[in-house]
């Protein structure tokens, strides 16, 4: 499959490149707190540590979807705690996902790479993603390294709404929209 996607970018070159659009989601918390890494301070070996409480992520979190390429971000969704992505949910929003890059990108021709999720995955979704003329990379199972959105976009989402906290999910939505198109 890799060799497959790198004879391709043999083929078309950059403009391969181009046209790809990836997605995926991911749960944000209303709180999340700094990890260990984030809260490490330089003191001299003789001083004393300082004492540090376990905290961990709120309850209340929302779903984001996202599509995002080398332009940026190219659409996204929230989901409230409690609603799921499923194969119905996941084509609405392939539908409002092509309705947008008709009006943003109309000189592009997309290729999507989402990773094998059920919803992705089902027959509905599949006939769905024809039926919208979107075309699909090939994603092997059991593959996160060849989900961008896991190694960058959610790891610097995250490390930007880290320590923060939001009363609700108007404010977490409205600062995950202020970060992605900022």
């Amino acid at each position: 499959m890799c060799t497959q996607l790198l004879e391709r970018y043999n083929a078309e070159g950059e403009a391969f490149l181009q046209r790809i659009l990836t997605g995926d989601e991911s749960w944000v918390h209303h709180y999340d707190p700094e990890c260990k890494a984030q809260s490490m301070e330089y003191r001299h070996k003789t001083s004393p540590s300082p004492r540090k409480f376990k905290v961990v992520a709120s309850k209340r979190k929302v779903l984001f979807t996202v599509f995002w390429d080398m332009e940026g971000v190219g659409h996204m969704e929230f989901l409230e705690q409690g609603q799921t992505v499923n194969s119905e949910r996941y084509i609405s929003t392939l539908r409002a996902l092509k309705l947008r890059l008709r009006r943003v990108r109309r000189d592009k021709d997309s290729i999507l790479q989402h990773d094998n999720a059920r919803p992705h995955t089902s027959r509905q979704t599949q006939d769905a993603l024809r039926q919208l003329e979107l075309t699909t990379l090939p994603h092997p199972a059991y593959s996160p390294d060849l989900a961008p959105s896991d190694y960058y976009l959610f790891p610097q989402l995250k490390k930007y709404l880290k320590d923060h906290h939001y009363d609700n999910d108007e404010e977490v939505i409205a600062d995950v929209r202020k970060w992605c198109c900022g």
